[in-house]
Parts: structure tokens; sequence; C-alpha cells
């Protein structure tokens, strides 16, 4: 039983190599999206199947933009204070 877990817990030793390639940011997409179910989930005081997912996706897109602006913005001073 103690080797289950010591199995378990050693892919938390050491760090997930992500990379800061483009790619890498695919991977803040299901983040995202369990963030904003979570969210909606308690925040809803009735949930129906409609308005729960509409007011999902609106979050879920609205965080989205919001990141994707804050990396050109951050993008854009680090090209104009290198350049």
């Amino acid at each position: 039983m103690l080797d289950i877990a010591h199995f378990m817990l050693a892919d938390f030793t050491a760090p997930v190599e992500l990379g800061t390639n483009p790619q890498s940011l695919l991977l803040m997409i299901p983040v995202v999206a369990a963030i904003a179910i979570v969210y909606k989930a308690t925040k809803l005081e009735r949930i129906t199947a409609g308005r729960f997912l509409k007011e999902t996706f609106l979050l879920f897109v609205s965080i989205v933009a919001v990141m994707v602006v804050t990396a050109l913005v951050l993008a854009s001073v680090a090209w104009l204070i290198l350049e």
C-alpha cells in the first residue's frame, strides 16, 4: 500500500516542463474552462442547462480575452523596450 502512495507522489517531486512557446498557452484552455464551470456552478442561484452553459461560455470567453489582451500588451511593451 505504501509503495502505491510513493509511486503516486513521485510525480510531484519535480516540476513539469511547460515550455515558453505559444503552443504551451493552449494548456490554459482546460484550466480556464474548469474555473468558469466551478465558478458559475457556485454563483448561480438556479441552474438551468441553457443559462448555465451560456454564462459559463461568456465567462470562459471573457477570461481568455483578458489573458490574450494582457499577453499582447506585455509582448508589445517588451518589444518596445528591446528595440
